[in-house]
């Protein structure tokens, strides 16, 4: 397994360096799959992979789904509409019910922190967080970073400024926790009122200027304003925003480096964090982001799988 041990997927807070770079690593072999004619490899034939997702979601959900199945995975989509927990079950004894279904790994999506790691405690399968709460969205952060790497060759020493609604944002938490233990240096920007008091001690420069926040950035990660988690008044209005803190063409060109990498976890609200121009220009690795989240969700499948059937066999 090459020092991969743990049979869950909760955040990057909890993982080493050389954690997150067996899983990059990893994730590298099986990008090379989607390029393929036939996109399927048969690592994970006989593995039942269940998502449950109590929030929306595109990508992330598509992206595990597809992860699945190009390892041969068998697959069982639950969302909260069609699940008991809109009877009145706790979402425990629903879990608990599909672990005696024999499945293998359950990816889930709450919003509250901290429950991938509370239903880690209580079942066997493999637990992987796709977002919970606030906390962390890991699988995000590790594409995030995998995208970085591809693009500028290294982590360490960059400048990442990382832009927007950072309060409400598990995004943020998972890349600042992933990028800092691989060595870059990150910059967080947006409002005072959607900056959360104390993060600065996680090691991270904060700036409620825009300009500041692009000068010498090597990347910048903008994040969507959230407003379906946000309290009225945390800023006047939108059109304030978009002027004071979207990312337009004309601000990168005054302020940004030449070869500044452009992101977005998405959805994006076009003309409010970021403009058209930027979101299709050509600094953007958005889509990129997305490609590559296939490749780390397989890696990640992968190793907590394998990391499972270990324990199972050293247990029995």
């Amino acid at each position: 397994m090459n020092g991969w041990t743990k049979k869950d997927l909760i955040g990057l807070e909890v993982l080493s360096k050389d954690e997150i770079d067996l899983i990059l690593e990893t994730a590298v072999s099986f990008k090379e799959i989607s390029t393929r004619q036939v996109k399927k490899v048969p690592t994970l034939r006989g593995k039942t992979i269940v998502l449950f997702f109590f929030e929306p979601s595109t990508r992330t959900r598509s992206s595990f789904e597809l992860a699945a199945k190009r390892l041969s995975a068998d697959t069982l989509n639950i969302s909260t509409s069609t699940s008991a927990v809109k009877k009145g079950e706790t979402v425990k004894d629903t879990i608990k019910n599909i672990e005696a279904m024999q499945v293998d790994a359950i990816i889930i999506r709450h919003p509250a922190s901290g429950i991938a790691q509370a239903l880690s405690n209580c079942v066997g399968p493999s637990i992987i967080n796709a977002g919970d709460g606030c906390h962390e969205h890991p699988t995000q952060g590790l594409l995030d970073i995998f995208t970085i790497k591809e693009k500028k060759g290294r982590i360490k020493g960059l400048n990442v400024s990382i832009i927007g609604d950072i309060s409400h944002s598990r995004v943020a938490r998972s890349n600042i926790w992933g990028l800092k233990k691989l060595g870059a240096r990150i910059t967080l920007c947006g409002p005072r009122t959607l900056i959360p008091k104390g993060i600065e001690k996680m090691g991270v420069n904060v700036t409620t200027s825009l300009p500041q926040a692009l000068e010498n950035a090597d990347v910048v990660n903008i994040l969507r304003i959230q407003r379906e988690r946000q309290k009225a008044g945390l800023f006047p209005s939108l059109r304030e925003y978009a002027m004071r803190y979207g990312v337009s063409k004309e601000k990168l060109e005054k302020y940004a480096k030449d070869d500044v990498l452009i992101m977005h976890p998405g959805p994006m609200n076009r003309g409010i964090e970021i403009t058209p121009d930027v979101a299709d220009g050509s600094f953007s690795v958005i889509l990129e982001q997305v490609t590559n989240g296939i490749a780390v969700r397989m890696a990640v499948l992968y190793l907590v799988c394998q990391a499972q059937a270990e324990e199972e066999g050293q247990e029995s």
